[in-house]
């Protein structure tokens, strides 16, 4: 139990004190740096009794830096990158003129460029995220100070302060509701940013405070205390105590309005401040901004810690030699090399050479290779930025990378854990289909009888004969409507059924303008579909329902309601029509409702089912719908019993259930309704294909079960050919471990024996092969745990079990969890599993989650910006996340794994020449090549190839990429770089550098000029070496480059020009002119590249450094393919003959498992109807008189604003060919 709750049993009584004694002094409390609050008092309109505790201001703060802060604290978060601490230090060394051989300039340049370019962007970032901090705080509130309401700032509200709300505001803060415009207190708000669900929640303020009313007199002098637990996360609970009056009253979930809420459909209300700011439950749930590396980042720091200590072995050898050298024939070649400060000791001397060898061979690793990481990763957002393939027509909304460090890592994606509501669908219900009487409805046919898809030209029902229709109604089957104007007595009661069984509230703004405030999606879909086809709800009372019936008013007794819950899985309403007929009609489950027809009906229950298992193939959410006439003699006695049940005190649950059970039997089959929660467009084919990519998708969402195991059958991720599909709903630790223990038991069958006879040893070792399980794992299964059950699996004890089978699953579907149990689930994989990560939602009850992945990407949907603030990547609808990841993520990686292999090789290669040279100067840590040369060769000679195959280079084209998932697999195992790869890489630069140095030297060793001179001088013999270099790199980035372009050939080819135009420059006579001390050598380059001889070496050196790379490359495509090089040849192979294409298709399920009743239904909202509690004082449209109400916009008219995507995207879907992976 979480110690904020055990602290809560002690609240049933306030602290009373006596006259002697006084209140504990928080100001104490204060001045303690433990200060740990266990529980809250807060006093309302009392700010200096609430002011003695350190709670929290209503400002809040996401951003990570302050203007005096920003420098030091970015600094210090650069430099935790190994190589800009290194190179700083370098700096430091080449400022020592004893041991410095090259300029400190070399490395200053770079370093401060590579800090300023970071430094910027994470400056922009911050920005964009103090403008969203000061837009919120900044947001205006009415605040009773003094007696009088004063428009505040957010950030000027504190607890204890009572705030007037109106209708669309936003709730500043989570107060407690104390009065409101709705008769008994009532309100109503919308929490899509807590949980993401758009239907409208019923607050209720207490009965003593809903009396203060609107009078601002009784407000200001309301003095009630509220002791109640410490700020916490769970938005699902509040346990608090109010004290007022000498009477306390208890406080629960119902009576507050948390921070992120909405008010909808109430004028006005009052509320009390509880918790503000940071310690609200949203910003408990919102998480902590974080610093993002890469694995390929932190990689990089390890290989650069290994290169230092490569490169510190390199210069103690020289340094050892050096010192022998100096004390054995150094002092002979003082004669020709006079030192102008003699060092009589050896080792002295190999001391300073050790740090001018560390200053020489630092190109190694030099920094110009972040500044090409920054620039190519820059280049990579760009692309994704210019993506028209991303880009949202309707919305108006492109892809957008809002940080430009993590491309790579969209390439090495394991795991996606996605919201459901506004990310995998669109939260809008369509009533699609239905079956009255044994006859289905819905589809449309031909004149031979053939099926027609309905697209968006297909001509929809006209609805003109029905004033009160909705105009954003679009159904297509037209002898439904026949059927309705003919008088089909069964059509007619299907409908009538539809628009009196529910518990939705009607508004009616003007005449004929109705508004259904729908406590779910689909329940308003549902009556919504009636209102078009005649049926309309217009009003309730708690006694009555007013309908529009063919035109004609009609209205019903409501005599009682028996509401829906979880065990129930049906509602049904008792009514009495203008006849004096008793009605039952019910709504629900099919498999509980069967089970409760009369035995007459059997055939028309198998047919019914017959079309039940149809629709529920299509993925629609399915209902039944049945009805009952009841004699009069018979209700008057049950409801007798009814009423004694509700009222008695002990089992009430139980009676009423029973006597809900006993009613409800032998009732009537009417038919069967077929709703479509609209997915997103392509979700189902994403879904699929990243699935062959073997990234597994998570859904962590806030929704009801019975909701997201629908969408889970609509996205195909739960599947009738499944193995077993496992529901963890425990409440308890032990229910939970048992019924997690009984699912891999199930899973695992012969492979272990999971019994309670396991030592602690055993558990240990199971759990160390459970990844080996996992591989060899081939059943399919599927995982479902609520939001109660997930807390406790996320115990110390059982989190690991948890994860093992979760892992072990095909599909994980969590619902009903908190903000802060989706980025727990996050976590927990990412901690464990060593996976990159990637959220996705649309909502600010993602952020949390978004911020704790690898990869965060916010979906610009309907719940507004927060999830996109918050995200590294965005776009408007999910099913660019498959581009995203298989194209752009793919490409990164590869792009950026090849052009980090290339930068070693080449560095390597260019360095150890000094090494080699180190043994034949003395060891004396001259460099081989001239200062110019080191200077430039990273900066202009190679800079430009390698950059353009880091942001232009393509193994294969986007649309293989597409329609070979398995392409993608290399990323996830780290393949293309790691440090086997990285040592390979130094190894073939090792390979080059010997190649490049000892053939030139033991050529020039025995070569003679055209004339019989010397040719081997040292700057002759540095041309020839650097010379040979840029070729032999040149030739090899033309090796590794797979997508040729213009720029690629201007990029290379223009390089060893340059090369050429600058080694001629510097060597040239106007050079020396200008610049004699600079530029001593005249005619070098021009003397040494005139011979043949010198042409002849760099030719075999090119060759005996490239042969053997492109023969073990052709030995390896020939004998060992991968699928890349299998992919690339059928890319070439279409370029004579294009091959068929196969777009995905969406695989119908067939499934005898339908949907229960009310996804998002609230239990216990029927007896609130029942009460009145929630009608309106008067309702001028009970009797449908003409007139107009003064009403605000409703979340409905949001709700059916939402649009879909349908640009072209069939390019992108393509069938994935099964290939063994790379």
């Amino acid at each position: 139990m979480p110690s904020f709750q055990r602290d809560i049993n002690r609240l049933g009584k306030r602290p009373t004190f006596g006259s002697n004694q006084r209140k504990p002094d928080a100001m104490t409390l204060c001045d303690k740096n433990t200060f740990i609050e266990e529980e809250r008092h807060v006093k309302a309109n009392d700010r200096d009794y609430n002011g003695k505790f350190p709670y929290a201001d209503n400002r809040i703060k996401t951003s990570k830096y302050h203007i005096v802060t920003f420098l030091p604290i970015n600094l210090f978060e650069q430099f935790q990158r190994v190589a800009n601490a290194y190179f700083l230090f370098l700096l430091i060394l080449q400022l020592i003129p004893q041991i410095s051989s090259l300029s400190w300039f070399t490395t200053i340049v770079p370093l401060v460029l590579v800090l300023t370019i970071t430094a910027v962007k994470d400056a922009m970032d911050d920005f964009f995220r103090h403008k969203s901090d000061n837009h919120v705080n900044n947001r205006q509130s009415q605040v009773l100070i003094d007696g009088k309401l004063h428009n505040e700032k957010w950030m000027n509200v504190r607890v204890g302060d009572i705030i007037k709300l109106e209708n669309n505001q936003f709730v500043a803060a989570d107060l407690l509701l104390l009065s409101s415009s709705e008769p008994y207190g009532l309100c109503y708000i919308e929490t899509a940013e807590l949980d993401g669900e758009t239907n409208l929640k019923v607050r209720q303020a207490l009965t003593v405070t809903s009396e203060l009313g609107e009078d601002i007199s009784k407000m200001a002098a309301f003095d009630g205390e509220v002791v109640c637990e410490p700020p916490n996360n769970r938005l699902d609970r509040f346990t608090g105590t109010l004290f007022w009056k000498d009477e306390k009253h208890s406080l629960a979930n119902d009576k507050m309005l948390l921070r992120g809420c909405v008010l909808r459909n109430t004028e006005w209300c009052f509320g009390m401040v509880i918790f503000a700011g940071p310690q609200t439950k949203l910003m408990q749930n919102s998480g902590k901004t974080t610093f993002k590396r890469t694995s390929i980042d932190r990689l990089m720091n390890t290989l650069v810690l290994w290169i230092f200590g490569f490169l510190t072995c390199m210069g103690i050898i020289l340094a050892i030699g050096n010192s022998i050298w100096e004390y054995r024939v150094g002092d002979d070649f003082r004669v020709y090399l006079a030192w102008s400060e003699v060092l009589d000791h050896a080792v002295f001397s190999g001391f300073l050479t050790f740090w001018s060898y560390v200053i020489i061979l630092n190109t190694v690793v030099p920094i110009s290779l972040y500044v090409s990481v920054e620039v190519i990763r820059l280049g990579h957002s760009y692309f994704i930025n210019w993506d028209r393939r991303m880009y949202c027509s309707k919305r108006d909304t492109p892809a957008e990378a809002r940080t430009t460090t993590l491309n790579e890592e969209l390439g090495q994606i394991e795991y996606i854990f996605s919201d459901k509501t506004g990310t995998l669908t669109q939260n809008i219900m369509a009533f699609n289909k239905c079956s009255i009487n044994g006859k289905t409805y819905g589809d449309i046919y031909d004149e031979l009888g053939r099926k027609i898809e309905v697209t968006e030209r297909t001509p929809s029902v006209d609805f003109s004969f029905n004033h009160l229709s909705d105009k954003k109604f679009k159904f297509y089957d037209h002898s439904l409507v026949e059927a309705i104007k003919l008088g089909d007595s069964s059509v007619h009661e299907f409908f009538r059924l539809l628009s009196l069984c529910h518990t939705i509230m009607a508004e009616e703004k003007n005449e004929g303008e109705l508004v259904y405030q729908a406590q779910s999606p689909d329940e308003g879909a549902l009556v919504t579909a009636a209102r078009n086809f005649g049926f309309v709800f217009r009003s309730r009372t708690p006694e009555t329902i007013t309908l529009c019936e063919m035109g004609k008013p009609v209205t019903y007794q409501l005599l009682a309601i028996l509401d829906f819950n979880n065990y129930r899985k049906r509602m049904s309403v008792i009514v009495r029509n203008p006849k004096g007929q008793i009605k039952l009609y019910s709504k629900g489950a099919d498999t509980i409702l069967f089970d409760m027809l009369h035995p007459s009906d059997e055939d028309l229950m198998y047919t019914t089912s017959d079309h039940l298992s149809e629709f529920a193939g299509e993925g629609l959410r399915t209902l039944a719908l049945a009805y009952k006439d009841l004699e009069e003699e018979y209700f008057e006695e049950w409801f007798k019993r009814h009423h004694f049940a509700s009222t008695t005190l002990d089992n009430r649950e139980d009676c009423l259930a029973a006597l809900y059970e006993e009613i409800e039997q032998d009732m009537k089959l009417l038919g069967a309704t077929a709703i479509e929660d609209k997915l997103q467009e392509g979700v189902a084919e994403t879904i699929a294909c990243l699935t062959l990519a073997n990234i597994k998708v998570w859904v962590l969402t806030g929704d009801k079960q019975e909701t997201a195991m629908n969408i889970g059958y609509s996205c195909n991720m739960l599947r009738d050919d499944m193995n077993e599909v496992f529901i963890i709903s425990g409440h308890t630790v032990l229910e939970v471990q048992q019924e997690l223990r009984k699912a891999k038991e199930r899973m695992l069958g012969s492979y272990r024996d999971v019994g309670n006879g396991h030592t602690n040893s055993e558990k240990l070792e199971m759990s160390k092969n459970d990844s080996v399980v996992e591989e060899t794992f081939t059943g399919e299964y599927a995982l479902m745990i609520n939001g109660h059950s997930l807390a406790h699996a996320l115990e110390a004890d059982l989190e690991r079990v948890f994860l093992d089978i979760a892992c072990m699953c095909k599909t994980v579907i969590c619902c009903r969890v908190t903000p802060l149990q989706k980025a727990q689930v996050v976590e927990l994989v990412k901690k464990n599993k060593n996976a990159v990560t990637l959220a996705i939602g649309d909502g600010a009850n993602d952020v949390s989650m978004i911020k704790t992945a690898h990869i965060g990407v916010g979906i610009s949907g309907q719940e507004g910006m927060q999830a996109v603030l918050a995200s590294d990547f965005s776009f408007a609808q999910f099913r660019f996340l498959q581009r995203l990841l298989l194209v752009h993520g793919r490409w990164s990686y590869f792009r950026m794994c090849n052009f980090l292999c290339y930068f070693f090789y080449k560095n390597f290669a260019f360095t150890l020449v000094h090494f080699w040279f180190g043994f034949f100067c003395g060891f004396s840590a001259q460099t081989v090549y001239d200062q110019w040369f080191i200077t430039l060769f990273n900066i202009v000679y190679t800079s430009l190839p390698v950059l353009a195959m880091g942001l232009f280079d393509q193994d294969v084209t986007e649309q293989s990429s597409l329609e070979h998932p398995k392409l993608y697999e290399p990323g996830q195992f780290n393949v293309l770089f790691n440090k086997h790869k990285f040592f390979i890489c130094t190894a073939q630069g090792v390979y080059t550098s010997i190649v490049l140095f000892f053939i030139p030297y033991g050529v020039f060793l025995d070569t003679v000029r055209d004339d019989g001179s010397h040719i081997s001088d040292h700057q002759s013999f540095a041309v020839t070496i650097a010379t040979s270099l840029v070729i032999v790199v040149s030739v090899q980035i033309g090796l590794d480059t797979s997508y040729w372009t213009a720029v690629n050939h201007f990029y290379i080819w223009g390089s060893v020009a340059i090369y050429f135009s600058i080694l001629f420059a510097m060597y040239s006579d106007g050079i020396f002119d200008l610049f004699p001390n600079q530029f001593p050598f005249i005619g070098t380059a021009r003397n040494a590249l005139s011979q043949k001889s010198v042409w002849l070496v760099i030719l075999l050196t090119t060759v005996v450094c490239v042969m053997p790379v492109v023969a073990l490359r052709f030995l390896r495509v020939d004998l060992y393919p991968r699928l890349t090089d299998k992919v690339r040849f059928m890319q070439q192979a279409s370029k004579k003959q294009r091959p068929l294409e196969h777009n995905l298709k969406r695989v119908r399920r067939t499934s005898s498992r339908r949907s229960a009743y009310a996804f998002a239904h609230q239990e216990g909202y029927g007896e609130l109807i029942t009460s009145g509690k929630n009608m309106k004082v008067t309702n001028p449209f009970s009797s449908l008189p003409a007139g107009k109400v003064q009403g605000s916009t409703s979340w409905i008219e949001n709700l059916l604003k939402k649009r879909t995507d349908a640009s072209n995207s069939a390019s992108t879907e393509r069938t994935p060919k099964q290939q063994p992976p790379q």
